[in-house]
């Protein structure tokens, strides 16, 4: 029997969906404005078990876009503090957090063979290149974000191969490391919109990366219940 919060979820995807859901792990890399967002909405449709993975503390400068971050939870861990927003939506929910960077020295940490999905929302070009080589060698799927960074328009975002895209400049840089890597293939979300301004670090408001992290977990859900 599905939680009783999804009964309209219900409604509209049936009860296999649920199940299926129920009984699906993903991992989100990155809790950020994108992750973050992206988590919720995993729960929220009924995701039985998450991984959580970041190694920030939520700051002031976070308030302006990401879920987690409220004065209530200033100086947290970013993983700790959206696994407790996880279960006060679904106490039921399997979640594991993993206060970590990853990178190199942290991937033995992870069974990728354990998750059905993948969501990077990670900001480091390393840790993503790093990511998407491990879930193709392993045949994970994987659903990678680009920059959401310096951006207004969140109708501009899209899915698309990572050797499709244009515009983006983290695309960019992604697709020449990738090929060099012998990665044929990687979905990814990301925007065509010239950035609104190039400033460092990126800024950012709330309504975009809370748009890239929605469509995110759709994508994610749409595919779980499909498989």
């Amino acid at each position: 029997m599905p939680p009783s919060f999804l009964t309209r979820t219900e409604l509209l995807l049936g009860r296999p969906a649920l199940d299926q859901l129920a009984a699906s792990r993903v991992a989100v890399f990155g809790l950020g404005g994108v992750g973050g967002h992206a988590a919720e909405a995993l729960v929220r449709s009924g995701v039985g078990a998450l991984d959580l993975i970041d190694h920030d503390i939520i700051v002031e400068s976070n308030l302006n876009r990401q879920v987690i971050a409220l004065r209530s939870t200033l100086g947290q861990s970013k993983a700790e503090a959206m696994k407790a927003r996880i279960h006060d939506i679904n106490p039921d929910c399997a979640v594991i957090a993993h206060d970590c960077f990853f990178d190199a020295q942290t991937q033995g940490h992870f069974d990728f063979t354990q998750y059905d999905y993948v969501i990077d929302a990670i900001d480091t070009v390393t840790s993503k290149l790093l990511l998407a080589e491990i879930c193709t060698a392993q045949g994970v799927l994987l659903l990678s974000c680009m920059g959401t960074g310096n951006k207004l328009d969140p109708s501009q975002l899209q899915f698309a191969d990572i050797y499709k895209t244009s515009t983006c400049p983290l695309a960019k840089v992604m697709r020449y490391k990738l090929r060099r890597r012998g990665v044929a293939s990687l979905r990814v979300l990301y925007s065509t919109e010239m950035p609104a301004v190039r400033c460092q670090p990126p800024g950012s408001v709330a309504f975009v990366p809370s748009v890239a992290g929605l469509m995110l977990a759709g994508e994610v859900v749409r595919k779980l219940i499909a498989q």
